[in-house]
């Protein structure tokens, strides 16, 4: 991954965001950073730029804004030197769903499942015609456990590992590499946005964000297409797929289960 290409990554001004970025940028990047957050994202890119001579733009653009987000993706479709989408920009909820204010939970859709959907159509198309290019999609392990917290930051969690389980099924063969990334409890901001800071969760459960990205590059460099870092046993991951694989054969039929008769 040691190359002078472009890494564009969203939700880069603070937490896993800017943690990719200060990676990216050791491994060779260069960087387009994009958040909504101007003084935030300055302070990162030029943190880096002094750390790594890397050369890094700073765009910033609010992705749940329809015309900023088709900024972001005719910058994709433009600069041909991007082979690297991070989706990183994402937004969550800890309170029960009924109380929880149901025109942020459309807030929370508009970033967490359309702005990504947007820019991954964005770029897979032109990174299977440059036959080089690879989407990194931050999902949560509330797209595997739905009950752990809020339910629509769950279900557009789990959209978000189901889209890229279904992008490596369509495109995995035609030069796109994709990854799913499912972090658990991560000490960032997100948690203080969420209502929740982190500091009031058990320590041992909380992984720094320089760890979870350290081992989700480690999980891409492995060939994973869903990265899980705080699961201690792969074989576990791989079980479990294989089961949901196999039920999903079982459910071809004309005639209902007998149960229903």
């Amino acid at each position: 991954m040691t190359t002078n290409n472009i890494a564009l990554i969203t939700g880069a001004s603070s937490g896993i965001g800017a943690v990719y970025a200060d990676r990216l940028a050791k491994m060779g990047y260069d960087l387009i950073l994009v958040a909504r957050n101007a003084d935030k994202l300055k302070q990162v890119a030029k943190k880096i730029r002094n750390e790594t001579g890397a050369e890094v733009e700073v765009v910033i653009a609010d992705l749940s804004q329809k015309d900023e987000l088709l900024k972001i993706e005719s910058l994709i479709k433009e600069n041909k030197a991007i082979n690297l989408l991070v989706n990183s920009a994402g937004v969550g909820a800890v309170a029960p769903l009924l109380q929880s204010n149901v025109d942020k939970m459309e807030d929370m859709i508009d970033i967490n499942v359309t702005a990504l959907t947007r820019l991954s159509y964005a770029a897979a198309p032109e990174f299977i015609g440059r036959a080089n290019g690879t989407i990194i999609n931050i999902a949560s392990i509330v797209a595997i456990g739905p009950e752990i917290l809020n339910g629509v930051y769950g279900a557009s969690k789990a959209y978000v590992l189901a889209l890229t389980q279904s992008l490596q099924h369509e495109l995995g063969q035609k030069g796109l590499r994709v990854q799913a990334v499912v972090p658990g409890a991560t000490a960032t901001e997100f948690w203080d946005a969420a209502g929740m800071p982190h500091s009031n969760l058990p320590s041992e459960i909380v992984m720094s964000a320089e760890d979870m990205v350290d081992a989700a590059l480690k999980g891409l460099e492995l060939g994973e297409v869903v990265t899980i870092p705080p699961l201690q046993d792969g074989g576990d991951w791989a079980q479990y797929e294989g089961a949901r694989k196999l039920l999903s054969q079982k459910f071809g039929n004309a005639k209902p289960g007998a149960r229903y008769a």
